[in-house]
């Protein structure tokens, strides 16, 4: 097996710098919008506004890292992603910010002989720790010998290992709390989801006659089976009310299309609000298409949860 390992920024002495973190705005806030795409059908849209909950630690970020962050106890944290993952970004920041140190395995180690991109950058000025490795290896990372021997390449036995996206029963746990910030608020509850872990704890808090409706963004028609398997490990079974449509990942995962951008940049200027596009264009557009064919009853409040903003 291959890694490179790339370390913290020039200047950092290996030691992830300690500060008082801000606090969570928490419940986030519940922004309505009025727009004729969902009014006309007798629909009103509100936005979950998870991406104000940290400055750094955005949307489902907080809420699936801090309880992983407690889970480890103060032993560092090891996490697995691609060069532009979000998901090792927050990971990073949450290490900078509560004082834990943090390794990321990067999928391709070609890219260690390269300038870092500005996402992978972000991580290393946070004290990530950069390790990569072949793809052939990254895709055995969950085995119990691969994993084994990743660890012991960087010196992190020890670690508490978060897993690609986040996802697991301490951050589906997590999540169950923005189902209950939801309960009697809305009749739909729509989430892009990735891993699936936000729309397997969304569901799971929700309440009686409320469903959740997850919109993958990335494309396979893979995630019900992993979505249903987080809800077994996190709480014994599927539960809440809970579905899938598959058709807007727009080619899959950071694929975007001129019809993509287009919406996103009009719901930027009706609304004020910056788009993101990886993740939330593609619920918003989904919604709304889903408004326009009619799956929603008049009458319907429609919640669409902000799980993160475009990045600087």
């Amino acid at each position: 097996m291959h890694g490179r390992l790339r370390a913290r920024s020039p200047g950092d002495n290996g030691a992830v710098t300690s500060r008082t973190p801000l606090p969570p705005r928490l419940p986030s806030p519940l922004q309505e919008v009025r727009d004729d795409r969902f009014e006309r059908h007798g629909l009103r849209l509100v936005l979950k506004r998870d991406d104000l909950i940290h400055p750094e630690l955005v949307g489902n970020k907080w809420r699936k890292l801090v309880p992983n962050v407690e889970a480890a106890r103060g032993r560092p944290l090891v996490t697995f992603g691609g060069a532009y993952s979000n998901h090792l970004r927050a990971t990073a920041a949450a290490g900078r910010i509560l004082g834990l140190p943090t390794t990321g395995v990067v999928r391709g180690e070609e890219l260690a002989d390269r300038p870092l991109n500005p996402s992978l950058a972000r991580c290393a000025a946070d004290g990530m720790r950069l390790h990569f490795v072949d793809r052939s290896t990254y895709r055995r990372k969950n085995e119990p010998e691969t994993l084994g021997t990743l660890l012991r390449a960087v010196g992190a036995e020890d670690a508490y290992v978060v897993p690609e996206g986040g996802s697991n029963s301490a951050a589906v746990r997590g999540c169950r709390v923005l189902g209950a910030e939801l309960r009697g608020l809305a009749e739909v509850v729509g989430v892009a989801c990735g891993t699936g872990g936000t729309l397997a704890g969304l569901a799971a808090g929700l309440a009686p006659g409320q469903r959740a409706l997850g919109v993958p963004v990335l494309r396979g028609g893979f995630l019900e089976g992993d979505v249903q398997a987080l809800q077994e490990r996190a709480f014994g079974g599927r539960t809440g009310s809970w579905s899938l449509d598959e058709r807007f990942h727009f080619g899959g995962y950071a694929r975007t299309t001129p019809e993509l951008d287009a919406f996103a940049e009009d719901f930027e200027d009706r609304h004020g609000l910056p788009v993101e596009r990886l993740y939330v264009a593609k619920l918003l557009y989904g919604l709304a298409a889903l408004a326009e064919e009619g799956a929603f009853a008049r009458g319907t409040t429609v919640a669409a949860v902000v799980t993160g903003r475009p990045f600087p």
